[in-house]
């Protein structure tokens, strides 16, 4: 009895005072570990109504998309200052990086989502959350039309308008097919939590028609060939996935199919996780080999039908025919149709994905924000700008560039262009007055003066170094996070801008620029096993960083409700094994 009003003391507790929520620690042990926080606050109601006459005083805006980067942009907003209106085809928010492990059932579905309520309703001030698609975007009348999602008819009123003050366009992407044939209607995906579902129910169905009494051993072959499509960051994490989930688990309930099963990964390139440090990239290959894995490099798939895989070699053109029980596609990321259509009526059809300025401001529209994996960063050229920045630099309007002046410039040059930046690193200089001083030879370096012809000639290769960001869900986080604090301080900063100087126009803009913080990333291999690339070109392969792995993918869960129950799926795994159940 005294265990029992301990509990029901102790729940009283954390019900009355979420705060305490704080002190939660979640431990694992070996190799790495993790200390998770979260600030837990009381909850408030949920505001699902039209705007109040308070809201109606205050600056609408409306946020499509739960991803990361809408996802990251409301849980960093200060909503007492906006009306803010949510609107998304989904109700919640995925882990997206945990996805190849739910195909497996490493992880279950409902411990990588968050309902977007549960978020929202933790936050004071006026919200509205609406699960519908939006389907067209009217930038010039400042409206978005949407029609819900649901298939059920609501009486004639399937569409509505919504208004905003500003627009925050966070609708993410849909995976690129490159008009393959076949794809759409034979590939499975894996973009969404759904994707994984069917994924996993395949794979089981696979195993099940291979045992029918009926087939012949070449008809068993075929069922248990599983082909994966791209040797990115996804695709290799799931088909290590699936060959643990196969070897560890499914062998011991299907025996007969043991030495059938055929795991094959496709790349068009020349090597797979290209985007990692070299030598990730011949571990991988080399693990893969000597786990079975079929590693094709130099094979594009040019179709697919219900039956078989086509690809062709990119050396020899050689056209081969491949039989196959089920194939992901995980080739990359494509633009979806709304955002192509609002693309042309603003006038960058010719693009992939909607541009940005550094601030995450859709170039030509003042009230319309895009970030995360549906827009880039269109970072401007220094030698557009060569003229002005010369201007600016020469505060004695003398028609040359002393070493001082430039000196005093040199900061707000950087922070606008990180190209020059990047350039002096790659040469290797501590800074850029070096870079000049050894364009005009030693004996001048006391007096260097240039004019702006010397000038654009010492910067004429800086804008070379141009990178634009990857698409991946740290890049969208820190976006959000970045755009929710200019929203905060919109009123401050107009007063009082803290940003660069306009080299283009007078005074300072009102925020510094969006700069992506690289914070690492990993690649699971199987068996227990992860590649890390970290800052500072650091390199860690192997089960300490597996780890490791769990420690991070566990502290970025966005609730304490999710953390624990991926924890306890990734306990549960390892006591009672994956569940093979086709459901």
């Amino acid at each position: 009895m005294r265990i029992l009003s301990f509990y029901e003391r102790a729940s009283r507790a954390f019900k009355d005072y979420p705060s305490l929520s704080k002190i939660l620690v979640v431990a694992t042990v070996g190799g790495g570990g993790l200390v998770a926080y979260s600030d837990a606050k009381p909850n408030n109601a949920v505001n699902v109504v039209e705007s109040s006459p308070t809201a109606a005083k205050k600056k609408r805006v409306v946020v499509l998309g739960t991803g990361w980067a809408g996802t990251s942009f409301l849980k960093n907003l200060d909503s007492a200052t906006y009306d803010v209106h949510v609107i998304s085809p989904r109700n919640y928010f995925a882990f997206t990086p945990l996805l190849p492990s739910v195909t497996c059932g490493t992880v279950e579905a409902r411990s990588v989502v968050e309902p977007v309520r549960n978020i929202i309703r933790k936050k004071k001030g006026d919200y509205s959350f609406w699960e519908a698609e939006c389907f067209k975007i009217d930038g010039k009348n400042k409206k978005v039309h949407c029609r819900p999602v649901q298939h059920e008819s609501l009486e004639g009123k399937e569409e509505f308008i919504v208004d905003y003050d500003y627009l925050v366009v966070a609708m993410g992407a849909r995976s690129n097919t490159f008009n393959t044939p076949g794809v759409e209607e034979n590939c499975h995906f894996l973009k969404e939590v759904e994707d994984a579902q069917k994924i996993r129910r395949n794979v089981i169905d696979c195993f099940e028609k291979s045992c029918l009494p009926n087939l012949s051993e070449d008809e068993r072959k075929k069922h248990l060939h599983f082909v994966v499509v791209g040797g990115g960051p996804t695709g290799v994490e799931f088909s290590a996935a699936l060959h643990d989930f196969i070897s560890e688990d499914l062998v011991k309930l299907y025996p007969t199919a043991k030495n059938l099963v055929t795991i094959t990964l496709l790349e068009a390139g020349d090597h797979i996780l290209t985007m990692f440090d070299k030598r990730i990239s011949a571990f991988a290959e080399e693990k893969f080999q000597r786990d079975g894995i079929n590693l094709k490099t130099g094979s594009m798939v040019v179709k697919v039908t219900d039956k078989d895989i086509c690809t062709k070699d990119r050396v020899t053109g050689e056209i081969s025919s491949i039989p196959y029980g089920m194939v992901v596609w995980s080739t990359g990321i494509g633009t979806r149709p709304v955002v192509t259509d609002f693309m042309k009526q603003i006038g960058q059809s010719s693009r992939r994905v909607l541009a940005t300025d550094e601030w995450l401001r859709v170039e030509g529209c003042d009230s319309i924000y895009a970030l995360g994996d549906c827009a880039t960063i269109n970072q401007r050229k220094v030698m557009e700008d060569i003229s002005a920045i010369f201007s600016k630099a020469d505060k004695d309007q003398s028609g040359t560039l002393t070493i001082e002046e430039f000196q005093d410039a040199l900061n707000d040059i950087c922070e606008r262009y990180p190209q020059v930046e990047l350039y002096l690193k790659d040469k290797q200089v501590k800074n850029i007055v070096y870079l000049l001083k050894d364009s005009q030879g030693k004996d001048k370096k006391e007096t260097l003066e240039m004019d702006i012809e010397g000038f654009k000639s010492a910067l004429s290769q800086v804008d070379s170094k141009v990178k634009f960001l990857p698409a991946t869900a740290q890049v969208a986080a820190q976006q959000g996070k970045y755009l929710a604090r200019c929203f905060n301080e919109m009123e401050e900063r107009t007063k009082n801008p803290e940003g660069p100087p306009r080299f283009r126009g007078v005074g300072r803009h009102r925020f510094h620029p969006f700069r992506y913080r690289h914070l690492g990333q990993f690649a699971p291999l199987g068996g227990e096993q992860t590649a890390a690339q970290l800052p500072g070109d650091w390199v860690s392969i192997g089960h300490s960083s597996q780890w490791l792995w769990y420690s991070v993918y566990a502290s970025k869960q966005v609730s304490w409700r999710t953390r624990m129950l991926v924890v306890s799926d990734w306990g549960r795994r390892f006591i009672f094994g994956r569940d093979s159940s086709s459901i």
